[in-house]
């Protein structure tokens, strides 16, 4: 209570008022008091009492504060208490009001308030845009007060907060409220304290069916009791919606407004009791809603029909996350209908929810059961994503129930909690024990609250919760690689793949060995099967087809590789990897068809075998490590009917031992081909005592495995007893398995590191389990094949012959494209049609997605974007081959260049492309022609084997040529030049067409242009190509003069004696792009740089540094000084060439120049050293010599000199002067040794003259003419010389070259004058003696072994040596002068 002090009379309120001494914020009229006077609580509050005699001031009071401005400016609250309004003062309430900027908070406590008071105060909130909150406590306002506020609010969009205490606004009032609620966005919060909970279902409802974030509680008050309840309480912040107590119509009016609400996330219904009717309408809720996370539905009275209808909800729900239903009365058949979502009853049903994580039932008035318990357990076996699972206070379930709980949590990894309070059956040793075997071998298992059962009762938790730690320690262990320290063994399983081409007889042959590795006393039915055998062959083998049989302790598995075209793009996916346990037996039929005589060519016997060889051999290349070659048997069938006398089989026998020399060294081949007739099973005892010892031999030969294998091998064999034989295993299944039974593959922590190591151990060890044989595993698959017959013969089978263009609807396929829900709809219209019980088998094992992932991996198609899971696919099956008989160009007219492009396998006659390449480029070019459709308005098209694009109007076909599809036909006709065209070919169809095939090697050859213009057919083309390399090295071999008019000759082409394509030439400049012509320009400016570095000699005295320069028409001096400075002169040349080049003409014309220049050099350096010291024997024997070493019947030049080389023969070149060149038929000096003398009198001379004579050879200079034959690869030799790369301009070998020439002249060149004279009397000086040792040192006898005679030239008097030829033609130039 205030001071006295402190009270005021009315007087001096009304006082300060008027003078507006006051400036308040709140203000509190309290009337009907018994006696009137004011209390200033603060500042800028006021406390105001007015007794029932003075009423009349607080209509005065509300008339002065109107008028205040500083009241008006300042006052934010109003509270009225016991205030009996009449129509007058609700007036000045409005004024005061209207005139108030700052009242944001009214609130009329125990006021009465007729009709037309409300009415008024309805119309002030109506206009008001400041007030925020309303609160109307004890004021008797009435449906008729709460209908006129909702009007007035409907309007209004500046209240927050409305508040109605301790009144009775009925349903009708209620109604309209939730009507406002609808219409007004802005209140946020909504108190109603009513005394009937009728009120809180429209208002509710409301809010949740506008998805309004208004804050709501609702109350009521019970008739005759004190006390209050709360109805519904709904937290926006928090998106709860608490409901306390509510009948079940109020409870069916939320859950409709629940259907589409987006505002709650939590719904607690706890203790409301609830119907069925309730619960059909929530199945709608859970269906349509997808927001709601949680649902709290304990003590609610549910009985089976409503959790039924639950249950029903959650198959189409995607969003909720914790169910609550425990205490509840519905018994087994209500706990088997709710896990029904969460359950799958087959590997292939998908789990209806996949959402719910957490759910918990139980209580004393629900029975489990049987049917329940089985329920659980089918759950837990199968569910995949619930985390928490409570069952509580159950009464039902025994002690052994629950052991056969936590058994099936030994497979279960996705459960962290399991909740058992109060369930009476925990109880027992056998129950504890139970939990600790499934913790450890489960280790995701985080919690498991046994609180309130006998278990924890009697003090035995402890133990669970310490193991619980346990499993939960794992962070800081250290790693420790469990398959390092396995103990190895000798696999136990060998593969032998039968191969061979269609109608080879590989069933008849795969019966026949089999029956030999069976026991001798065959079942009848065997038997029966044996003479049947001859009624099978009249069918194709479907498929390839697996048997498995034992011998002694060793598993052989022989696979029967179908020889069909359809199935050669699976063989990939079947061949073994490095180190596996197999070996090859390659059959071939000495007749076309098995149902005539007609015998096959040797071409044609060569032809089906090469195929086979060629697949093994590619894919060994590929293999990471080759521990061994591949083990090859060769098989000839149908030998019965064959004469083994005749000369056709002597071909036959001829053609098969080409093949095997053809292919030997790159697999291992048996040296016993075998002749059988497949049909008789003696005639193949003896290649079945080859398949049993071959099979040993390998087994014993390839890399051990883990022992750990062959325990899993028997695993995975009781596994499929136990679950009927299935043929196929998910990954998560196998991890299951590896989980429960193979300790060293067990999981032992929850920590991310330990299982990520643990599963790449799993993924390797059947990864190894695939290797040698005894299952199909491919990680991006996600499942393992256990059945080798069923996943080859009929999901193989059927995929391979499943025709997507006969089943393929025109809406989903473009071009060749389809999308993957098309491809999956295909599947199962396809194989659900085929014989009965064949496609329900493989779909019983295996979905639809499962199969596209399968046809990717056997390449059966191709996503057209590889990141996108979703991207369109490739089927190479719905293209179709050109109908149109002749192929013709769109548009060609006469400017058209045409040109082609024909890239081949470089080792083809051992390796091809494989099946799977072409349809990999048709899918890249396509994504990479599209992206440029933009830029260039690029079309694409696709058809078997081919490839059409039209881009910047150049018309391209990219063609897969050749039956085993070794090359690749590129042909264009263009409006572009020939350089451009070229440019596109190497810019945009090269990269893709090398990165699909990493492991091979492509030549580029050019095709002819009359072919590519013609569009001359593939069969035709074989001859009309040369390749790349091979024309750029004869433009090398020719003059400068001869280049740009070289022609490159054709062959003609007949068919039958018809003539197809004539025979013609074309210009190189035509066939090879500016580019390509440009480089063989250069590499001939790069050896004759070369050469030039070689002819660049310092002079041999001082004074030849000063020589007087020569006139131009005057001869160079015959010392290395004259030659140095004609090279320089060239050089200088070369130079202004090179700023004048333009085009190739003008590039070769200076060429020409360049070389003419240079060869003239390099002849009188030759003269000069052939004559360096003629004082020397004066002559007396020939100084050009040169060793070479006979190899294979080949001769090659020895460049190099090493003590100890043996079998060389010393010969001599014919010495004239400009004509140099090897004397046919000389017979030479034989030189047994080379001693350590011979090297260090011949090596200089070898070095320098021999690197000279290599680079005229190469630039084709006349110099020992007939030489070229026997010159090696000296480019390590001289890489030295060429510090420039290979690739020179003409500007850059002059700027060399003008460097080498300014230091020719440097002052170390006196010290190498002197050794090179040193060198080569050293070298002259050997020869003579060499030659005196052999017994010729007469002209007589240097004439009889080397065809040279001593002459002298008549104008300048020097000797020189020279053949008979030269003897006679050029007699008046020379004479001879005997010794």
């Amino acid at each position: 209570m205030a001071s006295n002090q402190n009270l005021r009379d009315l007087q001096w309120l009304l006082q300060s008022i008027q003078t507006e001494n006051l400036n308040l914020k709140s203000i509190s009229f309290h009337l009907s008091q018994p006696t009137s006077c004011c209390h200033q609580e603060t500042h800028d509050s006021i406390h105001i009492n007015i007794s029932t005699e003075s009423h009349f001031q607080f209509s005065n009071i509300l008339t002065l504060l109107s008028s205040c401005s500083n009241t008006r400016f300042s006052l934010q609250n109003l509270e009225f208490y016991r205030v009996e309004w009449d129509v007058e003062e609700v007036r000045n309430l409005e004024i005061l009001l209207d005139n108030s900027s700052n009242v944001k908070r009214v609130e009329f406590k125990k006021n009465k308030l007729n009709f037309e008071c409300m009415d008024g105060l309805a119309k002030i909130l109506k206009k008001n845009n400041v007030i925020k909150e309303i609160m109307l406590s004890e004021s008797r306002i009435g449906s008729y007060g709460a209908c006129l506020i909702a009007s007035a609010l409907k309007v209004n969009t500046c209240l927050e907060e409305l508040q109605i205490w301790e009144d009775s606004i009925g349903s009708k009032g209620a109604e309209e409220i939730s009507k406002m609620i609808e219409a007004n966005s802005t209140l946020k919060v909504l108190t109603i304290f009513d005394s009937s909970s009728i009120t809180a279902t429209p208002l509710i409802s409301a809010v949740l069916a506008r998805n309004r974030s208004m804050e709501v509680h609702v109350w009521s008050g019970e008739h005759g009791k004190d006390s209050s309840t709360k109805v519904v309480e709904f937290a926006p912040e928090s998106s709860t919606l608490r409901i306390y107590r509510l009948t079940v119509s109020g409870a069916c009016r939320v859950a409709c407004a629940l259907g589409w609400n987006t505002t709650v996330k939590s719904l607690d219904l706890t203790g409301v009791r609830l119907r069925s009717r309730w619960a059909k309408e929530f199945r709608w809720v859970l269906e349509q809603n997808r927001s709601l996370k949680e649902v709290y539905l304990t003590k609610t009275c549910l009985k089976n029909k409503g959790v039924v209808y639950v249950a029903a909800g959650l198959f189409k729900n995607r969003s909720l996350e914790i169910l609550h239903l425990d205490d509840n009365r519905f018994n087994g058949v209500g706990v088997e209908h709710l896990l029904c979502p969460l359950t799958r009853f087959s590997t292939l049903q998908i789990q209806a929810n996949i959402t719910l994580k957490s759910i918990t039932f139980g209580g004393k008035r629900t029975k489990i059961g049987r049917v329940g318990l089985i329920a659980i357990l089918q759950m837990l076996s199968t569910n995949q994503t619930v985390t928490r699972l409570g069952i509580y206070e159950d009464q039902s379930l025994r002690p052994q129930d629950f052991i056969r709980i936590f058994k099936n949590l030994e497979g279960n990894v996705s459960l962290k909690c399991l909740s058992l309070q109060g369930c009476k059956g925990v109880d027992g040793d056998l129950v504890l024990k139970t939990i600790m075997e499934t913790l450890q071998v489960n280790p995701w298992i985080e919690e498991i609250d046994i609180a309130r059962t006998p278990l924890q009762i009697c003090g035995k938790a402890e133990e669970i919760y310490l193991k619980l730690g346990q499993n939960a320690k794992s962070e800081h262990e250290p790693e420790v690689d469990l398959l390092k320290d396995m103990p190895m063994t000798v696999p136990k399983s060998c593969r032998i793949f039968i191969c061979g081409q269609e109608f080879a007889g590989k069933t008849t042959l795969c019966n026949s060995i089999s029956q030999n590795m069976s026991s001798p006393k065959l079942p009848y039915i065997d038997q029966v099967k044996t003479l049947v055998n001859p009624v099978e062959q009249a069918i194709k083998t479907t498929g390839m087809k697996v048997k498995t049989f034992k011998d002694e302790d060793t598993k052989l598995s022989i696979w029967n590789l179908g020889g069909h075209h359809e199935l050669f793009t699976v063989h990939d996916l079947m061949f073994p990897g490095h180190g596996s346990a197999s070996f090859f037996v390659v059959v071939s039929s000495l007749f076309r068809k098995p149902n005539n005589r007609e015998p096959k060519s040797p071409s044609e016997l060569e032809e089906d075998l090469q195929y086979w060889l060629r697949f093994i051999v590619s894919n060994s290349k590929r293999a990471d490590q080759q521990c061994m070659l591949p083990n090859v048997t060769m098989v000839l069938t149908h030998h019965d009917k064959v004469d083994s006398t005749s000369l056709d089989f002597q071909h036959t026998v001829n053609a098969v031992q080409r093949v095997r020399d053809k292919f030997q060294g790159y697999v291992d081949f048996y040296p016993t081909v075998f002749t059988v007739d497949a049909r008789s099973s003696a005639s193949v005892s003896k290649l079945t005592h080859h398949i049993r010892k071959t099979s040993k031999t390998v087994l014993q030969r390839v890399p051990r495995v883990y022992e750990l294998c062959n325990d899993l091998i028997t695993i995975l064999s009781d596994w499929r007893a136990e679950n009927h034989e299935k043929p196929a295993m998910r990954w998560r299944e196998f991890s299951e398995l590896c989980q429960i039974r193979v300790p060293s593959l067990r999981v032992q922590s929850r920590s991310s590191h330990v299982v990520k190591r643990v599963e790449m151990r799993r993924k390797a060890v059947a990864a190894c389990l695939h290797s040698i044989g005894e299952v199909i595993y491919f990680e991006e698959l996600e499942f393992l094949i256990l059945d080798f017959q069923w996943f080859c013969g009929e999901v193989i089978g059927q995929l391979v012959k499943l025709n997507v263009r006969k089943t393929s609807s025109n809406e989903g396929v473009n071009g060749g494209f389809v999308s993957r829900k098309e491809l999956e709809k295909i599947l199962r219209g396809s194989l659900h049609s085929q014989i009965p019980g064949m496609g329900s088998k493989i779909f019983g094992n295996l979905d639809a997605g499962d199969l596209v992932n399968m046809m990717l991996k056997l390449e059966l198609c191709y996503r057209q974007d590889p990141s996108d899971p979703e991207s369109l696919l490739l089927i190479p099956s719905l293209l179709e081959e050109n109908r149109t008989r002749i192929p013709i160009w769109q548009l060609v007219t006469s400017d058209c260049v045409f040109a082609g492009r024909h890239l081949e396998c470089h080792d083809s006659s051992h390796m091809f492309l494989t099946p799977g390449f072409f349809p990999k480029l048709q899918v890249q070019l396509h994504n990479k022609i599209i992206g440029l459709k933009s830029q260039h308005g690029a079309t694409y098209s696709l058809e078997k084997h081919l490839i059409l694009i039209n881009i910047n109007g150049i018309h391209i076909r990219v063609e897969l040529g050749g039956q085993l599809g070794y090359y690749i036909d590129i042909l264009a006709c263009s409006t572009k030049n020939l350089t451009e065209t070229i440019k596109l070919f190497r810019e945009l169809l090269y990269p893709p067409i090398q990165n699909l095939c990493p492991g091979l090697t492509l030549t580029e050859n050019v095709i002819r242009p009359e072919c590519v213009k013609n569009l001359t057919p593939p069969r035709y083309r074989k001859t009309q190509y040369v390749p790349l390399p091979y024309l750029k090295q004869a433009l090398l071999s020719v003059p400068a003069d001869s280049m740009y008019d070289y022609q490159h000759t054709w062959s003609p082409v007949s068919d039958s004696g018809r003539p197809v394509l004539g025979s013609g030439f074309d210009f190189a400049r035509d066939l090879l792009s500016d580019d390509d012509f440009r480089e063989v320009l250069h590499r001939r400016y790069h050896d004759l740089y070369n050469l030039a570095v070689e002819l660049q000699v310092p002079t041999e005295t001082d004074s030849d540094v000063n020589r007087p320069q020569q006139d131009e028409s005057g001869k160079v001096d015959p010392s290395f000084a004259g030659i140095a400075k004609g090279v320089e002169e060239v050089i200088q040349r070369l130079k202004i060439i090179e700023m004048e080049i333009r085009d190739l003409k003008q590039e070769i014309q200076g060429l020409r120049y360049y070389e003419h220049r240079l060869l003239t050099e390099l002849h009188r350096k030759v003269n000069y050293i052939a004559n360096y010291n003629v004082q020397i024997e004066e002559r007396k024997v020939p100084n050009m010599f040169y060793f070479v070493k006979t190899e294979n019947y080949s001769r090659r030049l020895v460049t190099n000199m090493i003590s100890g080389m043996t079998a060389l023969r010393l010969h001599m070149l014919c010495e004239f002067r400009g004509e140099m060149h090897v004397v046919e038929d000389q017979m030479g000096c034989e030189m047994m040794q080379v001693d350590n003398r011979a090297v260090i009198s011949l090596a200089p001379y070898m070095k320098g003259f021999m690197k000279l004579l290599t680079f005229a050879l190469k630039i084709g200079a006349h110099i020992a003419a007939g030489m070229g034959e026997m010159i090696p690869d000296l480019s390590r030799e001289v890489a030295h010389l060429a510090g420039n790369p290979l690739v020179y301009g003409a500007a850059g070998v002059a700027a060399a070259g003008a460097v080498g020439v300014a230091a020719a002249g440097g002052s170390s060149s006196r010290g190498r004058s002197t050794d090179i004279q040193q060198d080569m009397k050293a070298a002259q000086q050997w020869v003579v003696d060499f030659l005196r040792e052999r017994g010729c040192s007469t002209g007589k006898d240097i004439a009889e072994k080397f065809g040279l005679w001593r002459v002298r030239y008549r104008d300048d008097g020097q000797i020189a040596w020279v053949c008979r030829r030269h003897m006679y033609t050029r007699a008046n130039e020379i004479f001879e002068v005997p010794m």
